[in-house]
Formats: structure tokens, C-alpha cells, sequence
């Protein structure tokens, strides 16, 4: 199955590593993607717990606290990392 993947806020930049799609076996859920997104990071570079994400619009918590559930083919996956200032 294949899933979409959005990344914004403060680490918006290495989105660029990202590939927009990416192929997860059949039953994967969302422990399956984040781990896969995490790999395609730069080496020293990782999601960070505070990081929120969304899937098809919903709120599902952030990278340090989420419920794993299962993932359908074309779902699109928002990750919001934290953006600091005044």
C-alpha cells in the first residue's frame, strides 16, 4: 500500500530527503510508516517526540505519544514538527 507523506514546520527543510509516496506492506500501521520516514531522514537527523501528526486531516497525537493503528492504501500523513518563538 502506498501512503503520502507531508512534513511542516521547523523541519521543514529536510522534507527534501523525503520521498512523497511511500510503499508500506499490506496491514502496516502508523509505527510502520514513522519508522520508514525516520530511515529516509538525513543520518543525524530524526523525528523529534514533540513532532504532531495527522492522518487524513485527523489529530493523532504526536511521535512520542500516539495509538498505532492500522493504515489504508492512499492515506495521506501530516507531520507538524514544533516551531518555537514570539
Amino acid at each position: 500500500m502506498k501512503i503520502r507523506v507531508t512534513l511542516t514546520g521547523r523541519s521543514y527543510h529536510n522534507a527534501a530527503e523525503l520521498p512523497p509516496e511511500f510503499e508500506l506492506a499490506e496491514g502496516a500501521k502508523l509505527s510502520d510508516a514513522l519508522v520508514a520516514i525516520n530511515t529516509q531522514l538525513p543520518e543525524e537527523v530524526s523525528l523529534p517526540p514533540s513532532c504532531l501528526i495527522a492522518i487524513g486531516g485527523r489529530h493523532m497525537g504526536s511521535v512520542g505519544n500516539y495509538p498505532d493503528q492500522p493504515l489504508a492504501d492512499g492515506q495521506e500523513l501530516t507531520l507538524v514538527a514544533p516551531v518555537a518563538g514570539g
